[in-house]
């Protein structure tokens, strides 16, 4: 049987956890990252007869590691590579929410939008055409109510469907400034060759043009764990590359 794994981003007061534990229910246990002061939720579902598994990332506001909390979510999307990540945004505070959103795709195209607190966007008169947002931003989006156990079963269909590769996106993704951009072009290939291209080429060398050590701390960590395990023999990133 199947078995896929999930991970669960969104700001902080979204419903993120209302949402992980209806899925998970008591099937689900706590603890620490590894190294890190920050709770791990992890837990288990069943959905059309397949098991998944679904880590309740830190509600943060953005992935650019001004916290640990944004650097465990980061690496976690970056380095294992969950075969869905469900990006949950308050429907009634879209334009607050969508930043974080607008980060995920960057870093991963198995990206799936869920739209929640449904209910309270209807009593304040919000509409959101999830059709025209999944179409602008390439990655599917559901209208959910988690407390309310609304649209549900229609949000776990495409989870279930996308982790099986079924649903093909075409995240939106940010274009800079031309300076920004071509520095982009220019560190890409440098990039790609030292550390190859399983990881996001384009967002890493961002980040790098953004001076994040904490990026270079991350990677160098991965390859480092990859060299015991007997994968990459000799793998070194610094600022310089």
């Amino acid at each position: 049987m199947s078995s896929y794994r999930i991970a669960l981003a969104g700001n902080p007061n979204t419903g993120k956890s209302t949402l992980f534990n209806l899925l998970t229910g008591l099937r689900q246990h706590t603890g620490n990252w590894p190294g890190k002061t920050v709770i791990h939720a992890e837990g288990e579902f069943k959905h059309n007869d397949t098991d998944f598994t679904i880590v309740d990332l830190p509600g943060t506001y953005s992935l650019y590691s001004n916290s640990t909390d944004e650097e465990v979510a980061r690496d976690y999307i970056v380095f294992d590579k969950p075969d869905v990540t469900l990006v949950v945004l308050d429907a009634t505070s879209l334009e607050r929410n969508m930043n974080l959103a607008l980060q995920v795709m960057e870093m991963t195209d198995r990206v799936i939008v869920a739209l929640n607190l449904m209910d309270e966007a209807k009593k304040k008169g919000i509409e959101v055409n999830s059709e025209l947002l999944s179409k602008k931003l390439g990655v599917p989006v559901v209208k959910i109510s988690a407390r309310n156990n609304t649209g549900i079963k229609e949000l776990l269909d495409v989870v279930h469907e996308m982790s099986k590769g079924n649903v093909p996106t075409d995240p939106y993704r940010m274009t800079y400034s031309d300076e920004i951009e071509t520095k982009i072009e220019e560190l890409a290939p440098k990039v790609r060759q030292m550390i190859g291209d399983e990881f996001p080429i384009r967002w890493i060398s961002l980040r790098l043009l953004d001076g994040d050590e904490s990026i270079l701390n991350s990677l160098n960590d991965y390859f480092q764990k990859e060299r015991k395990r007997g994968g990459y023999s000799n793998v070194s990133i610094n600022a310089t590359t």
